[in-house]
Parts: C-alpha cells; structure tokens; sequence
C-alpha cells in the first residue's frame, strides 16, 4: 500500500508538472532572459554544442524560448560526430532538427576539422553498467576519452562571434551534463575565449548539469530548477520552461541515425527536455 501511494503521488506531481508547463505556453511569459530592461529587442545569439543532436538533447527549451521570441539564434556545431564514418548523415540530421525549432540552415554552422573528431569507439553496455546513466552513453558514436585542443575551439567561437556580431554564448558548463568530455571541452573553449578577448560586450551563460535524480524526473524538475533560480542572486540565473516539449522529441526524432531505444527514453524521461537552467559565466 505504501509503494502504491508513492506511484499515486509521483503520477500526480508529473500531471500537475506537465500542466504547468503546458499552462505556461497558452500564457503570456514572465521571463525576462536576456532582455536587459529592452524588452522585445533582438540580439544575437551562439548557441556552442559539442555534436550532432545536443541541441535537441539538451538544449530545446533554451532553443525554443530564443526563437519564439524573435532573437537570431546561431547554432556552432563543433564537430560532425563522424567517429563511425557517418558525419555527413548527422550534419543533414542536424539541419533538419534545427529546421523543426525554426533555425535558419544559414544560421548552423558544423565544423569538420580533422583535430575534433573522436576516434574511439566505447561500448554502450559498458558505459551503462559503469555509469549506471543513459545519458553517459549517448554520445558513443562521437567516442569518449578524445579530448579537443580547448584554443583551438576558443579561436573557431571567436571567429563565430566576430562575423555574426554576438550579444551572448550559451553551452555547457564544466560537467557538461553527461560528463562527456566534449561537452566539458566546449565550455572550456568558451571560457578560453571569454579570457583570451576579455568577453568584450559578450555575455557568456552554461547549462547547468544536475543530479541523476534531477536528470531522469522528466517535468518535475521544474519546481526545483524554478526555485534554484528564484534563490539565485538577481540576474545570474534563468529557468526557462520548454513552452513546446513535443517539439523536442520532434527534433530528436530528425537524428534518425541515433534515434534509438535509450535516446527516446531519455527525451521522454530527462529534464532537460522540460527545462533548462542557465547560470551567467563570469570572468
């Protein structure tokens, strides 16, 4: 009887979850992410991911509160994710994903370069049994234990910021939610770059990485991320909702190539397709 008033409890917080986030996307948003005191003003936006669907992955509620608010969101890709040979397919995968949230094609960019592409290869079973985390495996095909030249990247984000005139930078933070090493090595890049330039008028924002328990409670977590956020000194921290979850598993759905069992699990059930928090970087 206990264990069926904890499942009881849990469906219910997961309705009552979902209806708030549903209420919020048929409701004028309070949220005032990026606008500075200039309400409806369009900035420039790079969004820095790692490979081939982290943006859907990870990012869609960052993704679609950007667009469905009329700022120019850059998509860098640092990688094609061509580890088995299939860079080219996850590339076009990527430009159809993006197409789904309304990112312009001539607003991704991917990069090809010999120097951040992985080369090994990593059992999905062992890397589950290991980590006991679907997500630590998500990205296999990429190869984990191939680190990337963090200057390098700093140079290909500061070219990125120079032609597209950017107002802000969004990636991972220094565990990169899975714990992915080239997820952590975008944050380092962005950060190298941040120092390198001394940010200029750049803002820089991460997502921040939770606990398994947080990851895997699918929109529950917004309650707990809303209430992080509220207790954050002002300014340096965003919740923001995804007012669009279906088209989150939409987009995933574009990466046919790794549109597999354990993905649609982790769409359905991670967080970070309800909400994303974002902390400001400072340096």
């Amino acid at each position: 009887m206990d264990w069926f008033m904890i499942l009881i409890s849990v469906v219910i917080l997961w309705v009552a979850s979902l209806c708030k986030i549903l209420h919020t996307s048929c409701s004028p948003s309070k949220a005032v992410f990026l606008e500075n005191g200039e309400p409806g003003h369009q900035k420039n936006i790079l969004l820095v991911i790692a490979h081939p669907d982290d943006e859907s992955m990870f990012f869609s509620p960052t993704v679609a509160y950007l667009t469905s608010r009329g700022h120019n969101l850059h998509i860098l890709c640092t990688s094609t994710g061509n580890a088995d040979g299939m860079g080219d397919i996850r590339k076009e995968e990527l430009y159809e994903a993006c197409a789904i949230f309304k990112v312009p094609l001539s607003q991704v960019k991917v990069i090809d370069h010999p120097d951040l592409q992985a080369r090994q290869t990593v059992s999905s079973i062992n890397l589950f049994l290991s980590n006991f985390s679907i997500a630590h495996f998500h990205h296999t095909t990429d190869g984990f234990g191939q680190t990337w030249d963090h200057n390098l990247l700093a140079k290909i984000i500061k070219e990125e910021v120079t032609t597209h005139s950017i107002d802000s930078i969004i990636t991972f933070d220094n565990y990169g939610v899975s714990g992915h090493c080239n997820h952590c090595d975008v944050h380092h890049g962005t950060r190298k770059f941040l120092h390198q330039s001394s940010g200029g008028n750049v803002e820089a924002w991460e997502l921040i990485s939770t606990n398994l328990i947080r990851k895997y409670c699918g929109p529950v977590d917004i309650w707990l991320s809303t209430l992080s956020a509220l207790q954050s000194p002002r300014g340096q921290m965003h919740c923001l909702l995804n007012e669009h979850p279906r088209r989150s598993y939409h987009a995933m759905a574009q990466h046919r190539s790794q549109w597999v069992w354990f993905r649609k699990l982790f769409v359905s059930f991670s967080s970070y397709t309800y909400v994303n928090t974002l902390r400001k970087i400072n340096y």
